[in-house]
Protein backbone atom coordinates (compact mmCIF):
# COMPACT_ATOMS: atom_id res chain seq x y z
CA UNK A 1 0.00 0.00 0.00
CA UNK A 2 1.22 3.27 -0.65
CA UNK A 3 0.83 6.86 1.38
CA UNK A 4 -1.83 7.87 -0.68
CA UNK A 5 -3.89 4.58 -0.70
CA UNK A 6 -7.41 4.63 1.00
CA UNK A 7 -8.68 0.98 0.42
CA UNK A 8 -12.08 0.21 1.52
CA UNK A 9 -11.94 -0.47 5.14
CA UNK A 10 -8.94 0.69 6.16
CA UNK A 11 -8.11 3.96 7.88
CA UNK A 12 -5.93 6.44 5.74
CA UNK A 13 -1.95 6.75 5.91
CA UNK A 14 -0.44 9.36 8.36
CA UNK A 15 0.03 11.91 5.29
CA UNK A 16 -3.05 11.40 2.88
CA UNK A 17 -5.34 14.24 4.97
CA UNK A 18 -2.41 16.37 4.75
CA UNK A 19 -3.02 20.01 3.14
CA UNK A 20 -0.65 18.96 -0.06
CA UNK A 21 -2.34 16.22 -1.05
CA UNK A 22 -5.23 17.31 -0.50
CA UNK A 23 -4.71 20.38 -2.81
CA UNK A 24 -3.42 17.71 -5.22
CA UNK A 25 -6.63 15.92 -5.17
CA UNK A 26 -8.28 19.36 -5.75
CA UNK A 27 -10.05 18.57 -2.35
CA UNK A 28 -10.38 21.54 0.27
CA UNK A 29 -7.56 22.27 2.37
CA UNK A 30 -6.95 24.23 5.68
CA UNK A 31 -4.56 26.43 4.04
CA UNK A 32 -2.46 26.54 0.74
CA UNK A 33 -0.06 24.25 1.00
CA UNK A 34 3.69 25.20 0.67
CA UNK A 35 7.27 23.44 -0.62
CA UNK A 36 10.06 24.75 -2.64
CA UNK A 37 11.61 22.85 -5.35
CA UNK A 38 15.23 22.85 -4.45
CA UNK A 39 14.34 23.72 -0.80
CA UNK A 40 17.09 20.89 0.61
CA UNK A 41 20.13 22.71 -1.16
CA UNK A 42 22.72 25.26 -0.70
CA UNK A 43 20.72 27.94 0.33
CA UNK A 44 21.01 26.04 3.92
CA UNK A 45 24.07 26.65 5.46
CA UNK A 46 23.52 23.28 7.16
CA UNK A 47 23.42 22.07 3.90
CA UNK A 48 26.86 23.19 2.81
CA UNK A 49 28.22 21.82 6.15
CA UNK A 50 26.79 18.63 5.68
CA UNK A 51 28.05 18.29 1.90
CA UNK A 52 31.41 19.39 2.60
CA UNK A 53 34.16 17.15 0.74
CA UNK A 54 31.15 15.29 -0.43
CA UNK A 55 30.87 14.75 -4.18
CA UNK A 56 27.21 15.86 -5.51
CA UNK A 57 26.43 12.07 -7.14
CA UNK A 58 28.21 10.29 -3.76
CA UNK A 59 25.77 12.53 -1.53
CA UNK A 60 22.84 10.85 -3.32
CA UNK A 61 24.02 7.83 -2.29
CA UNK A 62 24.40 8.09 0.82
CA UNK A 63 21.09 7.16 2.50
CA UNK A 64 22.27 8.63 6.26
CA UNK A 65 23.27 11.84 4.24
CA UNK A 66 20.07 12.25 1.62
CA UNK A 67 17.95 11.76 4.88
CA UNK A 68 19.81 14.46 6.95
CA UNK A 69 19.44 16.56 3.65
CA UNK A 70 15.74 16.14 2.56
CA UNK A 71 14.63 16.62 6.68
CA UNK A 72 16.80 20.14 7.09
CA UNK A 73 14.20 22.24 5.07
CA UNK A 74 11.30 20.97 6.73
CA UNK A 75 12.71 21.41 9.88
CA UNK A 76 13.67 25.39 9.09
CA UNK A 77 11.01 26.23 7.15
CA UNK A 78 7.89 24.29 8.15
CA UNK A 79 7.03 23.29 4.42
CA UNK A 80 4.29 21.45 4.08
CA UNK A 81 6.21 18.49 1.71
CA UNK A 82 9.50 17.18 1.40
CA UNK A 83 11.11 16.40 -2.04
CA UNK A 84 13.26 13.60 -2.20
CA UNK A 85 17.48 14.78 -2.79
CA UNK A 86 18.82 13.24 -5.47
CA UNK A 87 19.46 14.62 -9.27
CA UNK A 88 17.72 13.63 -12.38
CA UNK A 89 21.14 11.89 -13.89
CA UNK A 90 21.23 9.06 -10.87
CA UNK A 91 19.23 6.30 -12.44
CA UNK A 92 21.76 6.96 -15.66
CA UNK A 93 24.72 6.55 -13.12
CA UNK A 94 22.88 3.46 -11.52
CA UNK A 95 22.80 1.98 -14.83
CA UNK A 96 26.32 2.10 -15.21
CA UNK A 97 26.67 5.05 -17.60
CA UNK A 98 29.75 7.48 -17.43
CA UNK A 99 28.77 10.94 -15.79
CA UNK A 100 29.70 13.14 -13.57
CA UNK A 101 28.07 16.24 -12.17
CA UNK A 102 30.83 18.67 -11.96
CA UNK A 103 30.79 21.88 -9.34
CA UNK A 104 30.03 25.26 -11.51
CA UNK A 105 29.21 22.87 -15.28
CA UNK A 106 26.78 20.18 -14.10
CA UNK A 107 26.28 16.70 -15.58
CA UNK A 108 28.73 16.09 -17.66
CA UNK A 109 28.48 12.44 -19.85
CA UNK A 110 31.91 11.13 -21.09
CA UNK A 111 30.68 9.41 -24.20
CA UNK A 112 27.14 10.98 -25.14
CA UNK A 113 24.71 8.93 -27.26
CA UNK A 114 24.82 9.81 -30.48
CA UNK A 115 24.19 6.89 -32.58
CA UNK A 116 21.68 3.59 -32.55
CA UNK A 117 24.62 1.27 -31.16
CA UNK A 118 24.68 3.34 -28.40
CA UNK A 119 21.20 2.76 -27.23
CA UNK A 120 22.35 -0.76 -25.89
CA UNK A 121 24.06 1.20 -23.00
CA UNK A 122 20.89 2.39 -21.70
CA UNK A 123 19.67 -1.09 -19.66
CA UNK A 124 16.82 -1.62 -17.46
CA UNK A 125 16.64 0.22 -14.00
CA UNK A 126 16.46 -2.41 -11.48
CA UNK A 127 15.58 -1.74 -8.05
CA UNK A 128 18.91 -3.72 -7.03
CA UNK A 129 20.49 -0.68 -8.58
CA UNK A 130 19.46 2.12 -6.25
CA UNK A 131 18.84 0.27 -2.41
CA UNK A 132 20.01 2.92 -1.17
CA UNK A 133 17.21 4.64 -2.36
CA UNK A 134 14.90 2.71 -0.63
CA UNK A 135 16.87 2.28 2.56
CA UNK A 136 16.47 6.24 2.64
CA UNK A 137 12.93 6.70 2.16
CA UNK A 138 12.55 4.03 4.22
CA UNK A 139 14.45 6.35 6.96
CA UNK A 140 12.77 9.82 5.77
CA UNK A 141 9.12 8.14 5.85
CA UNK A 142 9.64 7.27 9.76
CA UNK A 143 11.19 10.67 10.66
CA UNK A 144 8.57 12.65 8.28
CA UNK A 145 5.04 11.17 9.63
CA UNK A 146 2.55 13.11 8.62
CA UNK A 147 4.30 15.51 5.74
CA UNK A 148 4.36 13.58 3.06
CA UNK A 149 7.72 13.01 0.70
CA UNK A 150 7.16 13.97 -3.04
CA UNK A 151 9.49 11.11 -5.43
CA UNK A 152 11.54 12.85 -7.84
CA UNK A 153 12.83 12.58 -11.33
CA UNK A 154 13.77 13.98 -14.45
CA UNK A 155 11.58 13.79 -17.70
CA UNK A 156 12.54 11.68 -20.81
CA UNK A 157 13.25 14.61 -22.80
CA UNK A 158 15.76 16.84 -20.38
CA UNK A 159 17.62 13.43 -19.72
CA UNK A 160 17.70 12.97 -23.51
CA UNK A 161 18.95 15.99 -23.86
CA UNK A 162 21.61 15.59 -21.65
CA UNK A 163 23.20 12.03 -23.06
CA UNK A 164 23.06 13.82 -26.32
CA UNK A 165 24.81 17.10 -25.59
CA UNK A 166 27.44 15.02 -23.56
CA UNK A 167 26.71 18.21 -20.67
CA UNK A 168 24.33 21.66 -20.48
CA UNK A 169 23.45 23.20 -23.22
CA UNK A 170 21.93 26.72 -24.21
CA UNK A 171 20.95 25.72 -27.57
CA UNK A 172 20.39 21.92 -27.47
CA UNK A 173 21.85 21.76 -31.30
CA UNK A 174 22.99 18.06 -30.89
CA UNK A 175 19.81 16.88 -29.51
CA UNK A 176 17.35 19.10 -31.75
CA UNK A 177 19.34 17.82 -34.83
CA UNK A 178 18.94 14.16 -33.77
CA UNK A 179 14.96 15.41 -32.87
CA UNK A 180 14.23 16.79 -36.50
CA UNK A 181 16.76 14.19 -38.57
CA UNK A 182 16.55 11.33 -37.09
CA UNK A 183 12.96 10.94 -35.62
CA UNK A 184 12.85 7.13 -35.22
CA UNK A 185 16.33 7.06 -33.08
CA UNK A 186 15.28 10.12 -31.24
CA UNK A 187 12.12 8.31 -30.43
CA UNK A 188 13.62 4.89 -29.66
CA UNK A 189 16.06 7.03 -27.04
CA UNK A 190 13.29 8.90 -25.51
CA UNK A 191 11.09 5.12 -24.81
CA UNK A 192 14.50 3.70 -23.21
CA UNK A 193 14.56 6.84 -21.02
CA UNK A 194 10.64 6.99 -20.17
CA UNK A 195 11.18 2.58 -19.00
CA UNK A 196 14.32 3.86 -17.24
CA UNK A 197 12.62 7.27 -15.10
CA UNK A 198 9.66 5.04 -14.72
CA UNK A 199 11.55 2.13 -12.71
CA UNK A 200 13.15 4.94 -10.66
CA UNK A 201 9.88 6.65 -9.87
CA UNK A 202 8.13 2.76 -9.18
CA UNK A 203 10.84 2.40 -6.64
CA UNK A 204 10.66 5.38 -4.74
CA UNK A 205 6.91 4.92 -4.64
CA UNK A 206 6.68 1.60 -3.08
CA UNK A 207 9.32 2.59 -1.11
CA UNK A 208 6.91 5.40 0.35
CA UNK A 209 6.75 8.35 -1.58
CA UNK A 210 3.33 9.86 -1.68
CA UNK A 211 3.56 11.87 -4.69
CA UNK A 212 6.04 12.23 -7.58
CA UNK A 213 7.66 15.05 -9.62
CA UNK A 214 8.75 14.54 -12.88
CA UNK A 215 11.78 17.52 -13.97
CA UNK A 216 11.16 18.70 -17.68
CA UNK A 217 14.01 21.27 -17.21
CA UNK A 218 14.65 22.04 -20.68
CA UNK A 219 11.04 21.11 -22.72
CA UNK A 220 10.16 24.81 -22.92
CA UNK A 221 13.45 25.12 -25.70
CA UNK A 222 10.54 23.03 -27.85
CA UNK A 223 7.48 24.42 -30.19
CA UNK A 224 3.85 22.48 -29.12
CA UNK A 225 3.82 21.04 -32.52
CA UNK A 226 7.11 19.57 -31.49
CA UNK A 227 6.48 18.35 -27.80
CA UNK A 228 3.11 16.86 -29.05
CA UNK A 229 5.31 14.82 -31.82
CA UNK A 230 8.66 14.14 -30.08
CA UNK A 231 8.43 14.12 -26.58
CA UNK A 232 5.14 13.97 -25.18
CA UNK A 233 4.07 10.02 -25.97
CA UNK A 234 7.76 9.56 -23.62
CA UNK A 235 6.50 11.33 -20.65
CA UNK A 236 2.54 9.70 -20.96
CA UNK A 237 4.45 6.57 -20.37
CA UNK A 238 6.22 7.75 -17.69
CA UNK A 239 3.10 8.99 -15.75
CA UNK A 240 0.69 6.05 -17.22
CA UNK A 241 3.73 3.42 -15.25
CA UNK A 242 2.95 4.74 -11.80
CA UNK A 243 -0.88 5.54 -12.49
CA UNK A 244 -1.62 2.68 -11.07
CA UNK A 245 -0.54 3.76 -7.23
CA UNK A 246 -3.06 6.60 -6.75
CA UNK A 247 -0.35 8.77 -5.98
CA UNK A 248 -0.56 12.46 -7.45
CA UNK A 249 1.90 13.22 -10.52
CA UNK A 250 3.41 16.54 -11.04
CA UNK A 251 4.74 17.20 -14.09
CA UNK A 252 7.03 20.93 -13.87
CA UNK A 253 9.47 22.50 -16.87
CA UNK A 254 10.84 25.76 -17.11
CA UNK A 255 9.77 28.06 -19.84
CA UNK A 256 6.82 26.23 -21.04
CA UNK A 257 4.21 28.80 -20.84
CA UNK A 258 2.88 27.98 -24.43
CA UNK A 259 3.28 23.76 -23.03
CA UNK A 260 1.01 24.01 -20.31
CA UNK A 261 -1.85 22.11 -21.68
CA UNK A 262 -0.36 19.07 -23.30
CA UNK A 263 1.98 18.77 -19.91
CA UNK A 264 -1.50 18.47 -18.32
CA UNK A 265 -2.77 16.14 -21.37
CA UNK A 266 0.65 13.80 -20.77
CA UNK A 267 -0.97 12.51 -17.76
CA UNK A 268 0.12 15.15 -14.71
CA UNK A 269 -1.71 15.44 -12.11
CA UNK A 270 -0.88 18.55 -11.17
CA UNK A 271 1.16 20.70 -13.23
CA UNK A 272 3.77 23.15 -12.28
CA UNK A 273 4.03 26.99 -13.39
CA UNK A 274 6.96 28.93 -13.93
CA UNK A 275 6.35 32.82 -12.96
CA UNK A 276 6.05 34.05 -16.64
CA UNK A 277 2.49 33.19 -17.04
CA UNK A 278 0.17 34.16 -14.26
CA UNK A 279 -2.14 31.40 -12.50
CA UNK A 280 -5.53 32.18 -13.32
CA UNK A 281 -4.55 32.18 -17.22
CA UNK A 282 -2.49 29.22 -16.26
CA UNK A 283 -5.18 27.61 -15.32
CA UNK A 284 -7.44 28.36 -18.56
CA UNK A 285 -4.24 27.20 -20.51
CA UNK A 286 -4.01 23.81 -18.83
CA UNK A 287 -8.04 23.21 -18.62
CA UNK A 288 -10.07 21.38 -15.50
CA UNK A 289 -9.54 18.21 -13.93
CA UNK A 290 -5.59 19.73 -12.99
CA UNK A 291 -4.79 21.23 -9.80
CA UNK A 292 -1.93 23.88 -10.70
CA UNK A 293 1.92 24.44 -8.87
CA UNK A 294 3.57 27.71 -8.31
CA UNK A 295 4.96 30.30 -9.26
CA UNK A 296 6.47 32.90 -7.37
CA UNK A 297 9.45 34.67 -9.04
CA UNK A 298 12.87 33.32 -7.33
CA UNK A 299 14.08 36.30 -7.40
CA UNK A 300 11.33 38.13 -5.67
CA UNK A 301 13.00 36.79 -2.48
CA UNK A 302 16.04 39.03 -2.77
CA UNK A 303 13.89 42.05 -2.11
CA UNK A 304 12.28 43.23 1.19
CA UNK A 305 9.45 41.35 3.56
CA UNK A 306 7.04 43.76 2.53
CA UNK A 307 7.83 42.92 -1.29
CA UNK A 308 8.11 39.20 -0.93
CA UNK A 309 4.98 39.52 1.37
CA UNK A 310 2.99 41.56 -1.61
CA UNK A 311 4.05 39.54 -4.40
CA UNK A 312 3.19 36.27 -2.78
CA UNK A 313 -0.10 37.57 -2.06
CA UNK A 314 -0.61 38.49 -5.71
CA UNK A 315 0.31 34.64 -6.37
CA UNK A 316 -2.19 33.28 -4.22
CA UNK A 317 -5.08 35.81 -5.29
CA UNK A 318 -4.39 34.60 -8.52
CA UNK A 319 -5.05 30.77 -7.66
CA UNK A 320 -8.04 31.82 -5.59
CA UNK A 321 -10.62 30.20 -8.29
CA UNK A 322 -8.63 27.35 -8.63
CA UNK A 323 -9.79 23.70 -7.73
CA UNK A 324 -6.63 23.03 -6.30
CA UNK A 325 -3.42 25.02 -5.57
CA UNK A 326 0.47 24.26 -4.18
CA UNK A 327 1.94 27.13 -3.64
CA UNK A 328 6.07 27.13 -5.04
CA UNK A 329 8.32 29.21 -6.49
CA UNK A 330 8.31 29.67 -10.56
CA UNK A 331 11.72 27.72 -10.85
CA UNK A 332 14.40 26.34 -7.64
CA UNK A 333 15.91 28.22 -4.75
CA UNK A 334 18.23 30.08 -5.93
CA UNK A 335 21.86 29.38 -3.92
CA UNK A 336 21.97 32.90 -2.61
CA UNK A 337 18.50 32.71 -1.41
CA UNK A 338 18.18 34.12 2.74
CA UNK A 339 16.86 31.12 4.30
CA UNK A 340 15.03 33.36 6.88
CA UNK A 341 12.99 34.53 3.82
CA UNK A 342 11.79 31.43 2.78
CA UNK A 343 11.10 30.89 6.56
CA UNK A 344 9.06 33.46 6.73
CA UNK A 345 7.24 33.08 2.94
CA UNK A 346 5.66 29.78 4.57
CA UNK A 347 4.22 31.33 7.42
CA UNK A 348 2.97 34.61 5.55
CA UNK A 349 1.29 32.03 2.79
CA UNK A 350 -0.03 30.17 5.43
CA UNK A 351 -1.40 32.97 7.59
CA UNK A 352 -3.08 34.84 3.83
CA UNK A 353 -4.54 31.64 2.72
CA UNK A 354 -6.37 29.94 5.74
CA UNK A 355 -9.30 29.58 5.67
Amino acid sequence: MTANDTPTGKQPTATYDSAFLKACRREPVPHTPVWFMRQAGRSLPEYRKVREGVPMLESCMRPELVTEITLQPVRRHDVDAAIYFSDIVVPLKAIGLDLDIKPGVGPVVEQPIRTRADLARLRDLTPEDVTYVTEAIGMLTRELGPTPLIGFAGAPFTLASYLVEGGPSRTYENAKAMMYGDPELWADLLDRLADITAAFLKVQIEAGASAVQLFDSWVGALAPADYRRSVMAASAKVFDAVAGYGVPRIHFGVGTGELLGLMGEAGADVVGVDWRVPLDEAVRRVGPGKALQGNLDPTVLFTDKDTVEARAREVLDAAAGLEGHVFNLGHGVMPNTDPDALTRLVDHVHTYSAR
